[in-house]
């Protein structure tokens, strides 16, 4: 009955050491896996401010961009009345040169 009893409380021992060396490897592992979440959440939250600041910097094109298009509509503006000033100039000159060429005629006939 000793020698069983013996044997019985070696086998226990030998479990609890077991357990104790399990328990060891799950506090490394989760040491290990605690170390892993944080670095994951300081690049989540990385790449969430580089989202972020991407964004801001595509609004920032965009609103650079619109100024732009609205300074080459407001010169393109510009260039349109300019034309169409130049197209009444040379109305006016046709214009002219028809009375002159008209005048001449008469002056031609009266001779």
């Amino acid at each position: 009955f000793v020698q069983q009893t013996e044997w019985s409380l070696q086998l226990m021992t030998q479990r609890a050491l077991e357990a104790e060396s399990n328990v060891e490897k799950l506090k490394q592992e989760i040491f290990i896996l605690q170390g892993e979440l944080e670095s994951s959440k300081v690049e989540n939250e990385n790449l969430r401010a580089s989202q972020m600041t991407d964004l801001g910097a595509v609004k920032h094109n965009i609103n650079f961009a619109l100024q732009n298009l609205q300074k080459i509509i407001m010169g393109a503006n510009w260039s349109i009345g300019q034309l169409a000033s130049g197209v009444e100039s040379l109305h006016f000159v046709a214009d002219v040169l028809k009375s002159t060429g008209k005048i001449s005629e008469v002056e031609e006939e009266k001779e």
